[in-house]
């Protein structure tokens, strides 16, 4: 048993508490908590949110009677503001944290140290002294890092990578779909193309958006001609719940960072930074129209060779199953965003 101290929110007052996290001694594994003097403010059917603040304070607000909104913006001061204004601040400050480090490097051409399309990505991360990984998770204290050529007009931007839900898929591994519907490039058998929904691709591959079910699909079409296409063939899904977790977690705060670049003396890329796009919660259901319009577009890149970016030898595996936004369409899937600009 673990006891937190705990404050219920009124709109005008405070309530010092306590919660108590428990497993009842006859049920093993059914974690419970309770959180004390909850019912002098509570009932029947009302929802609350709790708040950590930070592993030894919790913080519950009754939503059904207290109007978040409007507590925020009376000028008479209450609890509820005064949490909110706390957890806003904290959020701001790992953002202008990570605004000065950048800053520091303003109107500075920088080198990279390779010359690959992540080159810039990689160099920036050095620069804030975070190591190259494969995490799931934002890069820096929370914040998601995405670097992109000016020069670049028509480049989409990465949102993330996830491979399909296997387990329900008709096709079970990257290899099987290069198997069934690869080409050779260079002696090696792969398949390297876009999928979107508005059409199948040169491989007739399309990715299908199945509402009822909850799934976005990959189907091989048969073109009939005058855009009209039938499904033939499943390939590969996965579950909306899935991406929309991806999303969510990558991209609950994002630094998209665009840079201007050129050649060095020594035949180098160096870049200088020329603005930065910083965005807030993406709104899960935008994400779903925007695969539907083709806005969002999927990269498939099935069977390459995986070469180490230091050494240059090769590796297992190198499928990569990459989500993309138009470059320009950024502000319809985070409607909450700045622009700084160097």
């Amino acid at each position: 048993k673990v006891t937190i101290q705990t404050h219920i929110l009124t709109s005008f007052g405070s309530i010092a508490t306590q919660t108590s996290f428990y497993r009842p001694e006859t049920k093993d594994g059914d974690p419970r908590l309770w959180i004390y003097r909850l019912k002098e403010t509570t009932e029947a059917d009302d929802i609350h949110v709790i708040i950590a603040m930070n592993p030894n304070d919790l913080y519950v607000i009754n939503i059904t009677k207290v109007d978040i909104v409007k507590c925020c913006e009376t000028s008479i001061e209450n609890p509820v503001r005064d949490l909110v204004h706390t957890l806003s601040d904290s959020a701001d400050q790992v953002s202008e944290e990570l605004l000065s480090l950048l800053m520091e490097y303003q109107n500075r051409w920088i080198d990279t140290d390779l010359n690959a399309d992540t080159a810039i990505g990689r160099q920036v991360e050095a620069l804030l002294g975070i190591d190259m990984n494969d995490s799931p998770l934002p890069d820096y204290k929370g914040i998601e890092l995405k670097s992109f050529r000016s020069q670049r007009p028509s480049i989409r931007k990465n949102l993330f990578c996830k491979v399909p839900d296997w387990d329900i898929s008709h096709l079970k591994s990257g290899a099987e779909i290069v198997d069934k519907y690869g080409y050779l490039s260079g002696g090696i058998k792969s398949y390297r193309n876009t999928l979107r929904c508005s059409a199948p691709n040169t491989q007739n591959l399309r990715l299908n958006m199945n509402y009822p079910d909850n799934l976005l699909e990959i189907e091989e079409d048969e073109i009939r001609g005058n855009d009209q296409f039938k499904k033939v063939a499943d390939v590969a899904v996965w579950r909306l719940q899935t991406l929309h977790h991806c999303l969510l977690t990558k991209h609950h705060e994002t630094f998209w960072i665009e840079v201007d670049t050129r050649m060095g003396d020594k035949g180098q890329e160096q870049f200088m930074f020329n603005k930065i796009e910083h965005t807030r919660n993406p709104i899960v259901s935008q994400f779903d129209i925007l695969l539907e319009q083709s806005i969002i577009t999927v990269d498939l890149l099935l069977g390459r060779p995986k070469v180490d970016a230091i050494s240059g030898k090769p590796k297992k595996g190198g499928d990569a199953v990459s989500f993309k936004i138009k470059r320009n369409a950024s502000g319809l899937l985070f409607p909450d965003s700045v622009t700084y600009k160097f």
